[in-house]
């Protein structure tokens, strides 16, 4: 457990000159390095690991970005995913097309073929709008379209989907959003087998930024997830470096 802390420390302490060195404008292109240290990984109500690093960097032009993003649990429980993105954003809309793997640490096969149980890279459309003014409600739809782990067990494509709908406000210097996120119809990609509407996500999610000094300042958040599919919960917290 101490060694744990001492390697936590450690990484915050170098990743820190890093993210404010290359979190910068150029001209017309943006470049962000961040790294988030989280209690426990939950993606869309959820969990996928314990405690994680997921760190992230992006380039961005004329609302137009390549990304990539991970996640590594810290406990060495053989959770890895690597995900690249390619959006656009324009006028509150904002478009994706997303490669997710998260076949796993030792996996030793991102390049090769699914096949054998290996469910390999899954491709995943998503488009969403942020209504502008006082009420910014927002609305996202996601949908994976190609991967061995998208399939039904009759082995047609279910076109695995997740809806959200979230809204944000501020509480003195806390900003929050509360959310929901539903499954429309069957979704081979989330393990359920179900055949119909599941709701899996709801969520409050609260952030500020902590002062260190002058100079330096630590977001944090947390969230409270609820899943009824499933009947589960969550309370996650995280800080991030950039």
């Amino acid at each position: 457990m101490e060694a744990k802390k001492v390697v936590l420390s450690v990484f915050i302490a170098a990743l820190s000159p890093v993210g404010e060195m290359y979190a910068q404008e150029s001209g017309n292109v943006e470049v962000n390095l961040s790294g988030d240290l989280v209690s426990s990984y939950v993606w869309r109500g959820f969990k996928q690991a314990g405690a994680s690093v997921q760190p992230s960097l992006s380039v961005g032009y004329k609302g137009l970005s390549l990304s990539a993003w991970a996640s590594t649990d810290i406990g060495g429980n053989a959770h890895k995913e690597v995900d690249f993105s390619l959006g656009y954003a324009a006028g509150g809309f904002n478009i994706a097309l997303t490669d997710y793997w998260w076949d796993g640490e030792g996996a030793n096969r991102y390049f090769s073929r699914p096949e054998n149980g290996n469910p390999g890279h899954l491709l995943e459309a998503g488009v969403s709008y942020a209504l502008p003014g006082s009420f910014p409600l927002s609305l996202s739809w996601n949908t994976f379209f190609l991967g061995e782990g998208n399939k039904k067990a009759d082995g047609d494509n279910s076109f695995s989907t997740y809806v959200e709908v979230g809204y944000p406000f501020k509480i003195k210097e806390v900003d929050f959003t509360v959310s929901t996120g539903f499954l429309p119809w069957e979704s081979a990609v989330y393990g359920l087998g179900t055949d119909g509407f599941k709701c899996t996500s709801i969520q409050l999610g609260a952030s500020k930024e902590v002062k260190i000094n002058e100079r330096f300042s630590l977001p944090v958040f947390a969230s409270v997830i609820a899943n009824p599919a499933v009947e589960d919960v969550h309370f996650v917290f995280g800080v991030t470096i950039k």
